[in-house]
C-alpha cells in the first residue's frame, strides 16, 4: 500500500503556534524524512464556510494568508502538494454518496462535532453542513486515498468516523477505499496548547493566539502577559507550574539547548520546575526565557513569509498548480467509487445488457 499523507487547516485567519506544534511540525518532519509517496495539504475553505457561510469574504481573505504561512514555516511545494478544497469539486460529490453510510445519531455522538457546536453556542439552530462536516472530512481523506493524517487530539473522533465510512463502503461495494492512520504531536504538551490567557484552547475568535506572523513586538506583548501563577505574587513565593501557561509552553518548546544558550543557570526544565517550586524566581524571567525560546523560531518564519509576501504571483501559481494535481488524483478515486456503486452508465453499454437479460 502506498504511503499518501494529507492534512490541512481551515483558513478563518493567520495560523498560530498552536497549529505549529498540532501538525505542521509533524509535517516538516514528515516531508523531511520523505518516505512517502505523496503528500497533500489542503485549505479547507469549504469546510470553513460551514459555520461562516454568512461571512464568505473572510474565508476568502484568508486563502492566501494561510498559503503564506504553510510556505514561511518551509513546507516545500517541491515536495508537498497545496490545494484548495472547494476547487476540487469531485470531494463534495463523494461526501453526497457518504451521507448514505452515516446515521444522524452517530454524527451527534461525534464528540468533536458535539464539542464544536457546544463552543459555537448553535444549540437547535446547527447548519447542516456543520453537522455534517465529518463526512466532508472523510471525503477529502479518503479522495487522495491517504494512509497517514497528522492531527492534533481532539480530531482523532474524526478519524474514527472516516475509518467507520471506509469500512462501510468497502464492505458494500468493494475494496476500494483506504483505512487512514492518524499521527499524532509526540509531545504531549502539543497535544493542545492553551491560549495565552490561561484558556484551554487557543482561539482566533477569542484572541489569545501568538500568531506565526506576529512581530517581535507582538511576541513580547503576548508572553509578557502571559497567565502564570496567581499565588505566585513575590520572587520568594513557592511557584506551581501546574495550570502555569508558561511552564505549558516551555515544554511544548523548549530544548536543553536553550537552557544552555539562554538560561546557563539550568541544565534542562526539569531543574528549573523544581527551582521555581522551591521559590526565588519569578515570572518576569521566565517568561523573557520563554521569549528568546518563542522569538528564535519565529524569527526565520517571519523572514520567508516576507519573501513571499513580496512574491505573491509565484504563491498563487502554487495554490493554482497544487489544485490541479489534486482534482486529478480525486478525480480518478471518485470514478473507482462510482464503477464500485454501478453508477457508471455510460462508461459501457452493461446498462443496456442487463435490461436485456432480465427482459
Amino acid at each position: 500500500m502506498k504511503k499518501i499523507i494529507l492534512t490541512g487547516d481551515r483558513p478563518t485567519g493567520r495560523l498560530h503556534i498552536g497549529h505549529y506544534v498540532g501538525s505542521l511540525k509533524s509535517r516538516l518532519m514528515l516531508q523531511e524524512k520523505g518516505d512517502y509517496d505523496d503528500f497533500l495539504v489542503m485549505i479547507a475553505d469549504a469546510q470553513a464556510l460551514t459555520d461562516n457561510a454568512d461571512n464568505p469574504s473572510k474565508i476568502r481573505s484568508n486563502i492566501l494568508n494561510v498559503a503564506l504561512d504553510y510556505l514561511a514555516v518551509g513546507i516545500d511545494p517541491q515536495k508537498i502538494h497545496i490545494f484548495i478544497q472547494s476547487e476540487v469539486s469531485e470531494l463534495t460529490e463523494l461526501s453526497f454518496y457518504y451521507a448514505n453510510l452515516v446515521t444522524v445519531s452517530r454524527l451527534q455522538r461525534n464528540p468533536t462535532v458535539k464539542s464544536e457546536i457546544k463552543a459555537r453556542g448553535f444549540n437547535e439552530s446547527i447548519p447542516v453542513g456543520f453537522f455534517t462536516y465529518p463526512i466532508s472530512q472523510a471525503a477529502d481523506i479518503t479522495a487522495f486515498k491517504a494512509s497517514i493524517v497528522p492531527v492534533g487530539d481532539d480530531q482523532l473522533p474524526m478519524i474514527e468516523q472516516t475509518r467507520e465510512i471506509v469500512k462501510s463502503f468497502n464492505r458494500i461495494y468493494g475494496e476500494v477505499l483506504v483505512l487512514p492512520k492518524e499521527v499524532l504531536p509526540e509531545n504531549e504538551a502539543c497535544l493542545r496548547l492553551p491560549g495565552i490567557d490561561g484558556n484551554a484552547k487557543m482561539s482566533k475568535s477569542v484572541g489569545n493566539c501568538i500568531y506565526l506572523s506576529d512581530s517581535y513586538e507582538e511576541l513580547k506583548t503576548k508572553v509578557m502577559s502571559m497567565y502564570t501563577d496567581p499565588l505566585h505574587l513575590k520572587v520568594e513565593d513557592k511557584g506551581h507550574i501546574e495550570g502555569n501557561t508558561v511552564f505549558t509552553y516551555l515544554d511544548a518548546f523548549a530544548t536543553d539547548d536553550d537552557f544552555k544558550n539562554y538560561y546557563p543557570e539550568f541544565a534542562n526544565l526539569k531543574e528549573l520546575k523544581k527551582a521555581y517550586q522551591q521559590g526565588g524566581i519569578g515570572d518576569v524571567k521566565i517568561k523573557k526565557f520563554l521569549l528568546q525560546i518563542l522569538d528564535n523560531l519565529l524569527k526565520p518564519i517571519r523572514e520567508r513569509r516576507l519573501y513571499y509576501e513580496e512574491h505573491i504571483d509565484e504563491v498563487y501559481n502554487i495554490l493554482k498548480d497544487g489544485t490541479m494535481y489534486a482534482r486529478s488524483i480525486a478525480r480518478e478515486t471518485l470514478k473507482e467509487v462510482k464503477d464500485a456503486m454501478k453508477l457508471n452508465y455510460f462508461d459501457n453499454e452493461e446498462l443496456v445488457k442487463e435490461y436485456k437479460d432480465e427482459h
